[in-house]
């Protein structure tokens, strides 16, 4: 194993366990794919969750100015989906913090837990399992921004961009694998369906 997982080595392990499928899948938006992603099911495993989190640590390092914010930088994650991986990569990293983003009551906005307050200044490191469309992570990036906090870098294990990705501008993004899958709109447009392949809805 090299002391950052390469893209294959990833891929591989994703597969052992289960994470990553092939078939057809519909997303609750509708969209369908021919890729089916859950990350937290090799994270189950603690080789595989140190592998994952020690590998994003070390390519954050290798950041100069990230590896110079170490001792007060904050790992925050959009949701508790991405926890995991932000634990694994703040013990590697030995940062100072983690904390995430939870859902608003009805439809209220991304929030952090009462009490829970950034400063001025504060160095932050976006962190989750998988990059999509982004939508959470670019929520985060708002409600940290307008509390004063500054985003420096946004890190995942698995980079699977789709047509709807947010762009994050000149945000430094690390992952260890990157993913292309098919996507379509909806059924009448997936190739998928106009082959017949046994379809699976997917809960996200």
């Amino acid at each position: 194993m090299h002391l950052i997982p390469t893209p294959e080595e990833v891929v591989s392990v994703l597969r052992e366990t289960g994470a990553l499928r092939d078939g057809h899948f519909e997303y609750p938006t509708g969209m369908h794919s021919n890729e089916y992603l859950q990350v937290p099911l090799a994270m189950r495993y603690y080789q595989f969750q140190r592998m994952f989190s020690v590998g994003l640590s070390r390519l954050l390092r290798a950041n100069p100015e990230i590896r110079a914010l170490v001792p007060q930088l904050s790992i925050v994650a959009p949701a508790t989906g991405g926890l995991p991986v932000a634990y694994g990569v703040c013990e590697a990293l030995r940062a100072k913090q983690v904390y995430w983003g939870e859902n608003g009551r009805g439809n209220e906005p991304l929030r952090f837990r009462q009490y829970l307050e950034q400063h001025p200044g504060e160095q932050v490191v976006l962190v989750d399992d998988i990059l999509r469309t982004g939508n959470r992570l670019s929520q985060l990036q708002q409600l940290l921004q307008s509390r004063g906090a500054e985003v420096v870098g946004l890190a995942v294990v698995i980079y699977q961009p789709n047509p709807h990705m947010h762009d994050f501008g000149s945000l430094p993004l690390y992952y260890l694998g990157k993913l292309e899958a098919s996507y379509y709109a909806d059924g009448a447009r997936c190739e998928l369906c106009k082959r017949g392949v046994p379809l699976e809805k997917v809960w996200t």
